[in-house]
């Protein structure tokens, strides 16, 4: 696959995401250097895959190092700097480090979390290609990921059946044209944002030859990660078939959304694209009224709409997120006496084989 640079500008052209470049200086730490960031494509390739890394530039105890290194070796640490520059030192409850760092609690075994939690083996019709909804159809269009964070219920799938090029989409996008029910394409993954553009408009102008689909919607957490990604490239592909084109993006916690991931939503938004936000109950992260309600002000002030609160699926590794659903029940309570209605997120379970997800509150 041919890699296409990209600017790191704004989509007017004018603009330039400042942030700190992380060098090593020995064995023993990281120095700091002002600088920009690069594009996202550099900002991928320069993420952290080391715990002792990590755990080293934020200034960490080293007693964290070993068990975090057991926890990665099933399901390995990937953090890019634009995020990691967002976590405070010395802290290691930061609700943001907590979403990224391996703990040992994921190498134990929990009832009730298996390896498949949603029944995405159950549902796919064709490689890469699922349909648990009616109306619509989801393509697993790559493995490769922004972030990885502990909880993801994807992290033992298996992205290696799917189709790696183009071409190799053909065969679902014929399921796809077969059923005239279908009227979205949601591409996920991993994250669909880590293809480059090229790619991603190939395929949007093949779904979009398919008369019955209507709407192209993309799951990603690359404007939240790396800001960068939201280049002119993505939004010209985006608004470039008849297809209306749909973000949902995945921030939990009003840390997460800085001044220039502020600036890459709202780029999106002028553009005319609606971005939505859903997020995770995770305990230790967003489990209290101030960060789910100052996340939902946050998003509103920026145009996002809040959408999705989703209690935690019950993936293998991930039992020390969980929050009890009664504790959701509360916390959603909360904010719907601070919030208006439309800031407030549908509080939602989702359960293998179910046509729809289950609404909490």
């Amino acid at each position: 696959m041919e890699i296409v640079a990209l600017s790191s500008e704004s989509v007017r052209g004018d603009v330039s995401v400042e942030g700190t470049l992380r060098v090593p200086s020995d064995k023993n730490g990281i120095r700091s250097v002002p600088t920009t960031y690069g594009t996202w494509h550099s900002e991928l390739r320069r993420a952290i895959r080391d715990p002792a890394e990590l755990i080293a530039a934020l200034e960490l105890p080293s007693a964290l190092v070993e068990p975090a290194q057991r926890a990665a070796a099933s399901f390995p640490l990937f953090v890019p700097w634009p995020y990691i520059d967002r976590i405070a030192k010395g802290d290691a409850a930061d609700p943001l480090l907590r979403q990224v760092l391996p703990l040992i609690e994921e190498t134990g075994d929990e009832d009730g979390f298996v390896a498949d939690p949603v029944g995405d083996s159950a549902a796919e019709l064709s490689p890469g290609l699922l349909q648990k909804y009616h109306g619509r159809a989801l393509l697993i269009t790559t493995g490769a990921c922004a972030v990885h964070y502990r909880y993801c219920f994807r992290r033992q799938y298996p992205y290696s059946s799917s189709p790696k090029s183009p071409t190799d989409w053909q065969p679902a996008l014929e399921r796809i044209a077969a059923d005239p029910s279908v009227e979205e394409v949601i591409l996920s993954g991993g994250d669909p944002l880590t293809l480059v553009d090229g790619h991603l408009a190939d395929l949007a102008e093949r779904i979009a030859t398919i008369e019955h689909v209507q709407r192209l919607r993309i799951h990603t957490r690359l404007p939240i990660m790396i800001p960068q990604r939201v280049t002119i490239e993505l939004i010209d592909w985006l608004r470039g078939t008849r297809l209306t084109p749909i973000m949902v993006v995945h921030a939990n916690h009003p840390q997460e959304i800085d001044e220039p991931t502020a600036a890459a939503l709202s780029r999106l938004i002028d553009a005319g694209i609606p971005v939505l936000n859903q997020s995770v109950l995770l305990r230790g992260v967003n489990d209290n009224d101030e960060a789910l309600i100052g996340l939902s002000r946050r998003l509103i002030d920026l145009r996002v709409m809040p959408y999705y609160l989703h209690q935690l699926d019950r993936v293998a590794g991930a039992a020390h997120f969980e929050v009890p659903i009664s504790r959701g029940r509360e916390l959603i309570a909360a904010m719907r006496r601070a919030l208006p209605g439309y800031a407030l997120p549908r509080y939602v379970q989702e359960l293998a084989g179910e046509g729809h997800k289950h609404i909490l509150a």
